[in-house]
């Protein structure tokens, strides 16, 4: 890299410790070469960099459907993962700087797809779902479970302030994915909203509900900690599904109707049937998860008993400004929701606390460059 190409704002070094992906269960930590940026280019240090189910789903060698069928893992071998992420620009490629209307040592959230601009979807406008998908961390471009990132010139990104701890700041990334989920259910302020699952992406969907303002927000969960942390998230009423029957008690407080717009955020197959149930007739049913397992289902609920809309939601576009602000304005509690950091070479503990129900954590994070908070109940580093 020269100075005629490119600017960089230190010394970099000329290796990176990254997460490679070889297969199934099987992801080394490993020495790479720093990435250089070209024209157009970027080259971030990873701040932080989000674990979500989805990173565990690849982990474990799931399946992902591109091209028509579910043929293709869903991470490819010798890919870096980490798809939810923010850093600071390091290095820029000739024009990359100017583009962007970004400086070096800015913060930067990368949304995860990375569109071609050409395809059907692309050209009219619908960029998340782009037919070839290049996704950080799975497909086409390498994450950011490393100490720096590259972000190719096709790349969206979004500043971010510096003054927010890294995790936080990632956290962007799932809240825009909920925030379009909330989009998605077209809510009124007359609404009965309920939310299924009180994890990353359901709190989130909490969050972005309660700026809504429906009549109720009611979330779903079977952990008392998790429906505490989503009443601060925005919650009016929680329901533990283990101890209560969901569908009954959201009829009680509908006069016998049910719930007007459910969002489904725990990946779970009984969830769905679950939602089809407690909503009303004519009511909007917004499906956001990534599903391990087939889900199945009485399809007949769906339109000869009670017309209902079916959404999908995915990926979280033209919401992330609004989660940045979110974040930034102190709207949530995020270090209730940030749970638990690694630092990168512990990679591994972070994926299997995501697949701990039992752990205890919220969000999931690596800070591939430290520092690790100490002094609090986050800090896993000692």
């Amino acid at each position: 890299m020269t100075t005629t190409d490119a600017q960089t704002s230190a010394e970099l070094p000329s290796t990176m410790r990254a997460v490679v992906v070889h297969g199934p269960e099987d992801y080394r930590l490993e020495e790479r070469p720093v990435p250089t940026p070209g024209p157009g280019e970027l080259l971030l240090r990873t701040d932080a960099v989000g674990v979500c189910a989805s990173d565990l789903k690849c982990y474990h060698g799931a399946e992902k459907f591109w091209g028509g069928e579910y043929n293709e893992a869903w991470a490819e071998k010798n890919r870096i993962p980490g798809h939810e992420f923010v850093g600071t620009i390091v290095a820029a490629g000739e024009g990359a700087l100017q583009a962007r209307g970004a400086e070096l040592g800015q913060r930067l959230a990368c949304e995860q797809i990375v569109p071609c601009w050409d395809c059907l979807y692309c050209s009219r406008g619908g960029y998340w779902m782009c037919e070839p998908h290049d996704m950080f961390g799975f497909k086409g471009f390498d994450g950011a479970m490393a100490e720096y990132v590259l972000v190719p010139e096709r790349a969206l990104t979004h500043l971010v302030s510096p003054e927010l701890p890294g995790q936080h700041a990632a956290f962007s990334e799932p809240l825009s994915c909920a925030l379009h989920a909330v989009e998605r259910g077209n809510i009124q302020f007359e609404d009965t909203v309920v939310i299924a699952g009180a994890g990353p992406i359901g709190l989130s969907a909490i969050a972005g509900v309660r700026q809504k303002n429906p009549l109720r927000v009611i979330a779903l969960d079977m952990v008392d900690e998790k429906l505490e942390l989503a009443k601060a998230c925005g919650a009016d009423i929680t329901i533990n599904i283990a101890e209560e029957n969901a569908e009954a008690k959201i009829k009680e407080l509908t006069g016998g109707y049910g719930a007007d717009v459910y969002i489904e955020a725990t990946g779970h197959p009984s969830a769905v049937q679950q939602g089809l149930n407690l909503l009303r007739k004519l009511g909007r049913f917004v499906e956001y998860s990534v599903f391990k397992d087939k889900a199945s289902v009485d399809w007949s609920i769906i339109s000869d008993d009670k017309e209902l809309d079916v959404l999908g939601a995915h990926l979280g576009p033209h919401c992330w400004p609004a989660a940045i602000k979110l974040i930034e304005d102190g709207k949530l509690p995020m270090d209730e929701v940030c749970t638990h950091q690694f630092p990168l070479e512990r990679f591994q503990e972070a994926l299997d606390l995501v697949g701990d129900s039992s752990g205890g954590s919220v969000k999931v994070s690596i800070l591939p460059n430290g520092p690790i908070p100490d002094g609090t109940a986050n800090n896993l580093a000692a």
